[in-house]
């Protein structure tokens, strides 16, 4: 199996150019619980217009709006984001031809067309005069971060983005491309369970420094930890072995109680508040139950 990101790191120290790895979840500023993207940590090198420089990374990311995609092939909760950031220094042209000698020559990946958006295609479809891929025009080929943002180019393989190349403020490189998804048709690694990127996610979170808790980043590991219960996952993990007993009690609880008279109108924040018992979760839970039966 090839190393991918050993071969990244050679591949940008042998061009000069800074690589770390950022192998920690947590967040760089109090926008978001966890670090959602590897341009995170350099928005301020963005923003101030005397920064300069440029480096790469591959930085562990969680994206808590892909937990309905999960398990369809593509989409993970936690993954890690092969980067390559220039601050005013990096032309387009150079960042274009950076990565297709990665894809093509280092991971021998043929990369199947190129996204451009249609207010770009005449300035940008030079970018690849000197390479054999399709262009197509996207609508949707812009980028933003919320603060940052600008114009991007995408690549795709089998019609899977594998990743793309942003042009932030129209004089920086803000690149991302998915080591899960290189990995996926480098070296031929299979799909992952959704029961797999759930215990992947919080093992890194854990790993991050985060328990189980009822706030923050504490409080959506323990969500993780519940959907992994509603699987009948038998994660031997302590923290999740702790959260499937509190649950068991719980339901049990639940259960006992919820046909009696007295409680039979009590509202689900009743239940929540003076029992613990999540209603809807232990509800969507029994149903799951039943239909797997």
């Amino acid at each position: 199996m090839k190393d991918i990101t050993k071969l990244y790191r050679d591949f940008c120290e042998n061009k000069g150019i800074p690589f770390q790895l950022d192998d920690k979840v947590r967040p760089y500023d109090d926008s978001t619980l966890f670090c959602p993207a590897g341009m995170q940590q350099f928005r301020h090198r963005y923003n101030n217009p005397h920064e300069t420089g440029t480096i790469a990374n591959i930085q562990s990311c969680i994206r808590l709006k892909d937990i309905e995609e999960i398990g369809d092939g593509t989409h993970y909760l936690y993954f890690d984001m092969i980067g390559l950031f220039s601050f005013r220094t990096m032309p387009l042209q150079d960042a274009v031809d950076f990565w297709m000698e990665f894809l093509e020559e280092v991971l021998d990946i043929k990369v199947d067309y190129i996204t451009i958006h249609p207010d770009k295609m005449e300035e940008w479809r030079s970018l690849y005069d000197n390479y054999d891929v399709e262009i197509r025009a996207d609508d949707e080929c812009k980028w933003s971060d919320g603060n940052i943002g600008g114009y991007c180019t995408e690549f795709y393989k089998d019609d899977v983005e594998i990743g793309n190349i942003v042009n932030p403020l129209g004089d920086c490189i803000d690149v991302g491309f998915g080591l899960e998804r290189l990995n996926a048709f480098v070296n031929k690694v299979s799909e992952k369970t959704k029961e797999d990127i759930l215990v992947d996610t919080c093992t890194k979170i854990l790993a991050s420094g985060y328990y189980p808790s009822n706030k923050e980043q504490g409080y959506m590991l323990r969500k993780l930890l519940r959907e992994l219960y509603k699987l009948g996952s038998n994660w031997g993990n302590e923290h999740y072995l702790a959260e499937k007993k509190r649950q068991d009690k719980v339901l049990a609880t639940y259960n006992r109680l919820k046909d009696k008279k007295k409680y039979q109108d009590k509202t689900n924040e009743w239940w929540f508040d003076t029992m613990g018992v999540d209603v809807e979760f232990i509800e969507q839970l029994l149903k799951e139950k039943q239909d797997n039966e």
